[in-house]
């Protein structure tokens, strides 16, 4: 059987707060956390790389048996007003250092990068088809730079309220498709997919291969088992596509960090133990 790994996100952005992290604060009280529920990694979002020391952040890691599974890169939009498809090409040179320096941190890690919110959108300066050829080539160069760690850049459709460049897992493909490069992955994550596919099952099993990673969470955004959202169906397609990575909690942390940390590791274990439909 597929074996399937759980992860809960920890923010240390500030400007973030409120946003849909699970744990926040200090990082090392974050990772105890995280290790006493029974997680096998952790995904961070930090302010920039130098939040991140690699010489400590590893051995933490080790003495609490948990792996770094990602790092998002969100702060370089909501802290640093960052975004890949700006019209200043100074602009997009330094979002793409941003990202660049996030994945010089994470990959000797063995962790991923995460693209989300820096995607950027289209807009009234900058039409679809620049905005989208912008993203390309970030992607393309992004994800060749990820490679030399082993590991993947993560690209993150986006709902219709915080991007219009991809919204969807097809068009997630579609990109990774046009890209030369084969490192780069879909993080698909189930509160976008829950507003924008018609079948979030039929999805997952159409981006196949092509999923690298996955948000955990719920049709309002709350821990899984906080709303509406089938997980049957979901679950059974990422066993039916050989998913073997992370199940990351990204949710508000309803009602309070550790209560939504301890429902969603409560939530993990129930689906992933749950005979096959």
């Amino acid at each position: 059987m597929t074996m399937m790994k759980s992860c809960v996100t920890i923010s240390l952005v500030e400007e973030a707060r409120g946003g849909p992290f699970v744990l926040w604060g200090k990082l090392d009280e974050a990772i105890q956390t995280a290790a006493r529920i029974g997680y096998d990694a952790v995904e961070i979002f930090p302010p920039g790389p130098l939040a991140i020391e690699s010489k400590t952040l590893a051995p933490t890691l080790r003495d609490h048996n948990l792996s770094l599974a990602a790092v998002g890169t969100g702060a370089g939009w909501v802290k640093h007003k960052l975004q890949l498809a700006d019209a200043d090409a100074a602009q997009r040179q330094r979002a793409i250092d941003f990202v660049r320096s996030i994945i010089d941190v994470a990959g000797p890690l063995g962790a991923s990068t995460i693209i989300g919110s820096m995607q950027g959108r289209h807009d009234a300066v900058v039409n679809r088809e620049t905005a989208s050829s912008y993203l390309r080539d970030a992607l393309e160069q992004l994800g060749s730079h990820a490679s030399q760690y082993g590991t993947a850049l993560l690209y993150e459709p986006l709902n219709r309220y915080e991007t219009n460049q991809i919204n969807t897992v097809s068009g997630g493909v579609a990109m990774l498709k046009s890209l030369a490069t084969t490192n780069v992955k879909l993080l698909c994550d189930l509160f976008h997919m829950n507003i924008e596919e018609t079948s979030t099952a039929a999805a997952l099993i159409a981006g196949g291969k092509h999923v690298g990673h996955i948000h955990f969470v719920d049709s309002n955004r709350r821990p899984v088992g906080e709303g509406q959202m089938q997980f049957g169906p979901i679950i059974a397609a990422l066993r039916a596509i050989d998913y073997d990575g992370y199940l990351s909690a990204e949710a508000f942390a309803y009602p309070d960090p550790v209560s939504a940390a301890e429902q969603t590791m409560k939530a993990f274990k129930y689906w992933t133990s749950a005979p096959k439909q």
